[in-house]
């Protein structure tokens, strides 16, 4: 992912995010009463906008350094979702079955992260690409092991010899999402004597 720092938005900054996932859909009316509806995109996008709350100063001051150091939209970073951040349910703990990695080939050593999510007998496989370091758990046909490596640029494990033909793969871990701020200027007023309204800093999913 160019243009990416590995850095996290200070978690005081991002307490009190308000947003989530976001899909397109085009809905047009026929003449017949009924309508269609075409979904534009692959799959969905989340944003949020973490200003609206006054901070410290100090808070502030970290924020605008945050901010001119990503140079505004121009570089991406890591936000912590408030309510979508393991691969299990947020009250949770992370197992290593949590989610289906693949299935052994015999050859393959290198898979990718997936969350699936699933509602009325239908899913929706969202690719992860930002684990949180040493979060990564890996079984093979449910056991534990410890025998992977993880790029937590990318989300991609990969096992130090390839899972054996039909064997089943599942893995648990702890992800940021990759962001970039959605606006070139930040917008503060100063409410108190060590006091500052932040007045709005949306941010918005890097698609790939």
């Amino acid at each position: 992912m160019s243009g990416f720092h590995e850095v996290s938005l200070p978690l005081p900054l991002a307490v009190g995010a308000a947003g989530g996932p976001q899909h397109v859909v085009d809905v047009v009316r026929l003449a017949s009463g009924g309508e269609s509806r075409n979904v534009r995109w692959s799959g969905s996008r989340r944003r949020w906008d973490v200003g609206g709350a006054a901070i410290g100063s100090d808070d502030a001051h970290a924020l605008v350094a945050f901010f001119e150091a990503r140079r505004g939209r121009m570089h991406g970073f890591r936000l912590r979702d408030p309510v979508d951040w393991k691969s299990c349910a947020p009250g949770d703990a992370v197992h290593e079955t949590d989610q289906s990695l693949g299935a052994g080939d015999g050859v393959t050593a290198a898979f990718q992260l997936m969350k699936r999510y699933a509602s009325g007998g239908v899913s929706v496989d969202r690719v992860v690409r930002k684990p949180v370091a040493g979060s990564v758990v890996v079984a093979i046909d449910g056991v534990a092991t410890a025998a992977f490596s993880v790029d937590v640029t990318t989300g991609v494990v990969t096992f130090d010899a390839a899972p054996t033909d039909g064997s089943v793969l599942t893995a648990g871990f702890a992800f940021d999402v990759p962001v970039r701020f959605d606006m070139d200027r930040l917008e503060m007023a100063l409410v108190g004597r060590s006091a500052v309204r932040v007045l709005r800093v949306p941010v918005v999913e890097i698609a790939e």
